[in-house]
């Protein structure tokens, strides 16, 4: 907690969500923290980045890179972006397109063949969820895949249709079979988590709602103004922390209990810092690495920390049409319609007949269906390409009062694309055509370097490729719930140190700004929506679990809560 006589020195690594989530909360009491946050990349935002297109080509300047948009029920997210920042998140109905035979295809537009096999797994699913609710604790170290073998379903039940939904909307991969069966049962049934509703029709209710975001790059370019402008805060872009030192002689020298070795990347300028507090906000990985690189980590950091398993997807973004057509089901095609007469389906079959247009696609590999490619037709996702003002439509600011501050543009990727020029200003043509599907923006996602022989990726035409990126992403296997998530408390607040991320729980945008929240609220700070129940349902359960606390008796209107 901070001392009223002097300000707590914070040092934050990483400028991602989780980031500058504990940033924005440190920075409302400037009279009680001097905050630097820092960053290796020259742009703010982590995996939630924005890109730069031609806009006579593709109709658009920008996508949205790496995070796409949120679940309705990601409320942190979309308080902060829309109460406290100004923008405005665009509705869209998730339409799924998976496989591309009559013995693969399903989607939530309409009934396919595949929905009529399983009918009766589809039912039983429905059943075991509540009971996996009901013994949550016994279930969160179960598998999906042990878990669907324990309840007898047909094994094709979960690689057609359970993975790959799960895979797609959840960010899990090709690891979604290992992973833990509670988070399966979450995102049908946590009202603060849930992404589906569950029909025993057809497993989806529904084409769900789905909130595409505004451009990131003006959102983490308007946030950082936001925190900053208080006066307690330095943000820190292109900025390497290498080593932690905690609690050494020389820490202590130098007035604190942190001494941070960092160079700034653009002039190769070496210094020494010293903080308070430290906030790893970055993969595990990272942390363990810089702190190996100080004075070491502990031996329950390296057990807790080391036990998170990554692996290296890459993102093709491209438009090759031909590409797309020949490895997913783009058009709408009678041929898989189930044998329904009923009302509700006719409508349905009616309905995807005229208003076909998929956002999620997946490919299976016919050796292993458990194993998927997927993509997006970001042309439909993402509102811009219809004319959607880069900050929202009914936004309450202007292009040009958030200019794209972190986009980025060039053509190597991440680490080495340069910033973008735009000085914020936008023509806005509302209700825009759509272009031809060959002009679409497709990104499509090769999962696990170490299975790259089964990629597609070869296949897509250099000549359409926009842009390629590596991605380091966390394994949701179950023994990531069984060694590492119940045991965070047990790390975070000791030697003056928290960890923050989505890794933390689960790979959310909500979680990564949820535990940079908790991370800052653990050092004194606010909780910014303390009095928004739906987003501080989700705070209160990260808050027990990765720090073993409960919120301040101030902040909460019972013992318990």
């Amino acid at each position: 907690m901070s001392n009223s006589n002097s300000k707590q020195s914070i040092l934050i690594i990483g400028a991602g969500c989780s980031g500058m989530a504990a940033a924005y909360s440190l920075s409302l009491q400037p009279q009680n923290y001097n905050v630097t946050l820092t960053d290796k990349s020259h742009t703010l935002g982590g995996s939630a980045t924005s890109y730069e297109l031609d806009d006579h080509l593709f109709g658009a300047d920008y996508i949205n890179d790496g995070v796409q948009g949120a679940s309705p029920v990601f409320h942190n997210t979309l308080s902060m972006f829309e109460s406290v920042l100004g923008f405005r998140a665009s509705d869209v109905g998730m339409q799924i397109s998976f496989g591309n035979t009559v013995d693969s295809f399903w989607s939530n537009v309409f009934p396919s063949h595949l929905v009529d096999q399983f009918q009766q797994d589809i039912k039983k699913f429905g059943r075991v969820l509540n009971t996996i609710k009901r013994f949550e604790i016994f279930f969160a170290l179960i598998p999906v895949d042990k878990m669907l073998k324990i309840f007898n379903f047909h094994p094709s039940f979960g690689d057609r249709m359970v993975y790959p939904l799960v895979a797609l909307f959840f960010g899990t991969g090709n690891e979604t079979k290992h992973i833990s069966s509670a988070i399966l049962e979450r995102v049908f049934l946590d009202p603060s988590m849930r992404l589906f509703e569950f029909s025993e029709k057809s497993l989806l209710a529904s084409v769900p709602h789905m909130k595409a975001f505004p451009e990131l790059s003006r959102i983490y370019g308007k946030w950082k103004s936001k925190i900053q402008s208080n006066g307690n805060v330095k943000i820190l872009a292109s900025n390497q922390v290498n080593s932690i030192e905690r609690g050494t002689k020389e820490a202590k020298n130098a007035g604190g209990n942190i001494r941070a070795s960092l160079t700034d990347l653009k002039n190769s300028h070496h210094r020494f810092e010293s903080f308070d507090q430290v906030i790893f906000a970055c993969d595990a990985d990272s942390a363990l690495k810089i702190l190996d690189a100080g004075s070491g980590s502990t031996w329950r950091e390296r057990k807790i920390l080391g036990n998170v398993l990554y692996k290296w997807d890459v993102t093709v973004t491209h438009h090759d049409y031909d590409y797309m057509r020949k490895n997913y089901q783009m058009t709408y095609d009678s041929k898989y319609n189930a044998e329904r007469y009923d009302l509700d389906s006719k409508k349905a079959f009616e309905f995807a007949q005229k208003h076909w247009r998929p956002l999620y696609l997946i490919k299976m590999y016919e050796e292993d269906p458990s194993q998927v490619e997927m993509s997006f037709d970001l042309t439909h996702y993402q509102g811009q390409f219809e004319g959607m003002p880069s900050v929202g439509t009914d936004a309450d600011l202007k292009p040009q009062d958030a200019p794209p501050t972190e986009r980025q543009a060039g053509n190597q990727g991440k680490e080495h694309s340069q910033s973008a020029t735009s000085d914020g200003s936008q023509h806005i043509e509302r209700d825009k055509t759509l272009p031809v599907p060959k002009n679409h923006v497709y990104q499509t996602i090769y999962l696990d370097q170490d299975s790259s022989d089964r990629w597609t990726k070869y296949q897509v035409n250099r000549d359409k490729i926009i842009l390629e990126k590596w991605w380091k992403q966390q394994s949701h296997r179950f023994q990531h719930y069984a060694g590492t998530v119940p045991w965070l408390w047990t790390i975070n607040g000791k030697n003056n140190t928290c960890f923050a991320g989505a890794y933390t729980l689960v790979n959310m945008h909500e979680v990564a700004m949820v535990s940079g929240f908790s991370a800052a609220y653990q050092l004194g700070a606010p909780y910014p929506f303390k009095d928004d129940e739906n987003c501080a349902r989700l705070f209160r359960l990260y808050l027990l679990l990765a720090h073993m606390s409960r919120m301040r008796s101030e902040d909460r209107s019972g013992f318990f809560s």
